[in-house]
């Protein structure tokens, strides 16, 4: 029998996953097989599930399209040297999606690719996750099973439908929070800090191509619990300010 996962380390690698903007795609090339790697851009569904933008014209596209088996790699592009830091590899296969939430968190993440976002070369792609892999550091490995890392949405339809309202709430009437939350709760340098995802277990908040994950105490379903507990959350901010 398998021993239960370090909860520790799921956590470590749910948050690499979702403050992950870029990283290296591993497909297997047309007629050969031989491994291919390119580097490309990633956002999160709602479930955590990765989201890629690629063209059809690129060789990594072409490869999905003949075998849609891939490997995706983010590591946490800490200072220093990069073996020392944790990466997480999750193995499974990419398909095309038209969901609607996929474009607009893509681009939430990723704004700069808005310009070529509606290219007829273009399309958003879904990873569907077979594995995890997580290197967390000396001694710290471990084989993750995808719902170890993926966020069960399915109690929580009311507070993914609200995502849009909600970030845009955040960004309008709660600037200063979003900012707190980020150097006050996470200890990140201070800068115009901005929120671009909710999901059942946190917020991302984002600065130029820096992400954060901040977690919520306890899983939210629904918008009404949300608010009370992003006005504690800045309370224990303010405090800390």
């Amino acid at each position: 029998m398998q021993p239960t996962p370090d909860f520790e380390l799921a956590l470590a690698a749910k948050k690499l996953l979702r403050e992950g903007r870029s990283g290296a795609l591993a497909t297997l090339m047309q007629g050969s097989c031989d491994p291919y790697c390119s580097l490309v851009n990633v956002a999160t569904a709602a479930d955590g599930a990765p989201l890629l933008l690629i063209s059809r014209l690129a060789v990594h596209t072409k490869n999905i399209l003949a075998n849609p088996r891939v490997s995706l790699m983010i590591d946490e592009r800490k200072a220093g040297d990069p073996l020392q830091g944790a990466r997480v590899m999750l193995m499974g296969t990419a398909a095309v999606t038209s969901d609607p939430d996929a474009r607009r968190r893509y681009l939430e993440r990723q704004p700069e690719a808005e310009m070529f976002a509606g290219f007829a070369d273009f399309a958003f792609y879904r990873i569907t996750l077979n594995g995890v892999h997580l290197v967390g550091g000396f001694g710290r490995i471990v084989d993750l099973k995808p719902q170890d890392i993926l966020t069960e949405t399915g109690d929580a339809a009311e507070l993914v439908a609200a995502e849009p309202e909600i970030i845009a709430h955040m960004n309008r009437e709660h600037a200063d929070a979003v900012r707190l939350f980020a150097t006050k709760l996470l200890g990140a340098p201070n800068g115009q800090w901005r929120c671009v995802g909710c999901d059942p277990e946190g917020l991302e908040l984002q600065l130029e191509r820096t992400a954060l994950r901040l977690p919520f105490p306890q899983r939210v379903g629904a918008p009404g619990v949300l608010r009370e507990m992003l006005k504690q959350m800045a309370e224990e901010a303010r405090r800390a300010a």
